[in-house]
């Protein structure tokens, strides 16, 4: 028997999906109440109007949660200290805010006694799973609504022929329609012309924090960053909230052209999708905590952590934040992060980031040890002996080699 549906919580961003989401529901669903929930994880100017705007197109109310310090302490920054980069290259902006957002939403939704939470999401994209997953890991048995998986809208056109018929006011239109998600760690853009991906992008329209490296000014912006386990604490020698920290380095990344990226990635339901990524900040941060490891850990630790920080991008691109497998990947980053400490000071110049200097109380960098001068801790005829059994098994194998060429 199918469950009957009188409360249903709606992931609502006043965008163009979730726009028009709320009266679908209210046609689909004849009788329920729709309770939005937005999530403040630093959209800014986005939040702007949508209580009465979500009251006018049907919702019974709306919450509008401040998840920003919990997003940059408990997501991003786990993230950061793990180095993970989607493919190398993605610094997972839209990935690790949809865990964030989902709790807070399974939280509300059990509070209201809602009977199901719906999304906007498309059935295309890699949130649905981010999301459901999410829901999955605090309320395995909510009922989950997809619109996108099922109503009678097959593209962004019909839906705003959808808005403008039922009189929902939208900020973008048929010609300036590109997908967006913005947060305070980034902005991405996709469609439109990215879809092609032999199109350049039209950086000087589509760009919002920043300017393209062109435009970036003809001179050095030094920036110092203090770290602490791991975590940044400190901008130029002043200390800083997480938000404050994350506005002001995105700000000077933005400023100098700094966290451009086009990108052709490999979505989690198969596809491969284009999209323009604007991460400023993180960029600025990454260089930074990369150079401080590389004087605060150990060879093997280093190259251990390199390996599986692929991995950790992968569960957080696929929306597996909450599973055993990334709370002991984040185990074993906390454990290599405990000398993590020290200043990293960088230039930034046109899109570029070129580390100037690093400095830490737990540097396992030796200048006694490492100089091309004359030494007295460093016997360099021990490196004899070491090559010699380093070279041991190569050694054999070419013997046997010669060997078995005279049989």
């Amino acid at each position: 028997m199918k469950k009957e549906i009188k409360k249903i919580v709606l992931a609502y961003s006043g965008g163009l999906d979730t726009s028009i989401i709320i009266p679908w529901l209210k046609d689909n669903y004849p009788g329920c109440e729709v309770i939005a929930v937005s999530a403040d994880v630093g959209q800014g100017t986005e939040l702007d109007g949508l209580e009465e705007k979500a009251i006018k197109t049907g919702a019974s109310k709306l919450y509008i949660e401040d998840l920003r310090e919990e997003f940059i302490k408990d997501y991003i920054y786990p993230t950061l200290k793990a180095g993970a980069k989607y493919e190398n290259q993605y610094l997972l902006g839209t990935s690790f805010a949809r865990p964030v957002i989902a709790k807070r939403i399974v939280e509300i939704a059990k509070a209201e006694g809602a009977d199901a939470i719906a999304h906007g999401c498309t059935g295309k994209g890699n949130d649905q799973v981010r999301f459901e997953l999410t829901i999955k890991a605090f309320a395995p048995e909510m009922e989950i609504i997809a619109p996108w998986r099922t109503w009678e809208f097959k593209s962004r056109e019909d839906e705003i022929a959808y808005a403008e018929e039922k009189g929902i006011p939208l900020k973008i239109n048929r010609e300036t329609n590109y997908s967006k998600d913005k947060n305070l760690w980034h902005l991405s853009h996709e469609g439109l012309d990215l879809e092609d991906p032999a199109n350049e992008p039209k950086y000087d329209s589509i760009l919002e924090l920043g300017v393209t490296p062109q435009a970036a000014p003809d001179k050095d912006t030094y920036v110092t960053i203090s770290f602490d386990k791991g975590v940044p604490y400190a901008v130029d020698g002043e200390k800083l909230g997480c938000i404050e920290i994350v506005e002001k380095l995105n700000k000077l990344g933005g400023e100098n052209g700094i966290g451009i990226l086009d990108m052709v990635e490999n979505r989690l339901v198969g596809m491969k999708s284009r999209g323009v990524y604007e991460t400023p900040g993180g960029e600025i941060l990454y260089k930074a905590h990369d150079a401080l490891e590389t004087i605060t850990l150990d060879r093997e630790t280093m190259h251990l952590k390199q390996m599986l920080s692929g991995k950790f991008a992968d569960l957080v691109y696929f929306g597996q934040w909450f599973t055993p497998a990334r709370e002991a990947l984040s185990a074993f980053v906390d454990k290599t992060q405990e000398n993590v400490t020290g200043d990293v000071k960088l230039k930034l110049y046109k899109g570029n980031i070129i580390l100037s200097s690093v400095t830490s109380p737990y540097s396992l960098y030796d200048e006694d040890i490492a100089t091309f001068g004359e030494d007295d801790v460093y016997d360099q005829n021990d490196s004899k002996g070491f090559i010699n059994l380093f070279g041991l098994p190569i050694s054999v194998k070419a013997k046997l080699d010669e060997k078995l060429k005279k049989i």
